[in-house]
């Protein structure tokens, strides 16, 4: 299981001060843990969490390589908010069978499970890969990049983003990309033969026309543009193609 860190934020303004910010509406912790992102002001992602809600406070499940960053970026736009952020000692577990008492449904699919937050942390042994690889959902350092556009690695259809919430950092970028344009490029799950290493670039007649990242069980999630992602494609030794039904 991928490392991650709890951060815990405090304090009277603490939901609003995360509005203000975040892709998701907070008003959302009302009802469970939601999937949400910070982007910079030009739209491309700096990191995904969960917000977890803790009493009058919320928790921050974020992967521990992009935390410290996270908690920085917080602190840059916390100015004199009454909020206050700190690393918290919680642990996290999750699973993919019944869910224990005090779990959260991960929002952005059903088969994804549950998340524990406690003393321990622990993993039921689910195949991870092999579930993101079916349902297409992107993972922090793997599809998750920095030159990643939100709507591109499908946040719309995970459940981590809300059109209706009002201003947030990247806020203007991000609406354009869904109410004025079509998307050209964006994950999709391709059939694979072979293996390529992570980020491998994937060509169509010998022309560049995207990446290849997560494989599990004939499977993969690759980042391509639809345009010119035609016919055979090709990562290093490994042959790709569309799913049978669906169109290139």
């Amino acid at each position: 299981m991928a490392d991650r860190r709890i951060l815990r934020l405090s304090g009277s303004e603490t939901r609003d001060f995360l509005q203000g910010l975040v892709t998701n509406d907070v008003g959302k912790l009302d009802q469970g843990m939601v999937y949400a992102a910070m982007l910079t002001p030009q739209g491309k992602y700096l990191a995904d969490f969960f917000m977890v809600p803790d009493g009058d406070a919320v928790l921050l499940d974020v992967a521990e390589e992009l935390a410290d960053g996270l908690s920085k970026r917080l602190k840059m736009y916390k100015l004199r908010a009454d909020v206050t952020l700190e690393d918290s000692t919680l642990k996290l577990r999750r699973g993919t069978g019944e869910a224990p008492d005090g779990a959260f449904a991960d929002p952005r699919h059903p088969d994804l499970g549950w998340r524990l937050y406690g003393e321990e942390a622990g993993d039921d042994g689910s195949n991870w890969d092999a579930i993101r690889v079916a349902h297409v959902i992107p993972e922090t350092g793997i599809e998750l990049s920095p030159d990643s556009f939100i709507l591109e690695v499908g946040f719309e259809r995970l459940n981590g983003v809300d059109f209706r919430k009002g201003c947030y950092v990247g806020q203007e970028v991000t609406a354009r990309m869904k109410h004025k344009t079509e998307l050209r490029k964006g994950l999709q799950q391709v059939e694979i033969e072979g293996s390529a290493p992570v980020g491998a670039k994937i060509t169509a007649d010998g022309k560049p026309v995207g990446q290849v990242f997560t494989q599990a069980e004939g499977k993969a999630i690759a980042y391509l543009r639809y345009d010119r992602a035609k016919g055979a494609l090709q990562a290093e030794e490994a042959e790709l193609r569309w799913p049978s039904g669906a169109t290139s």
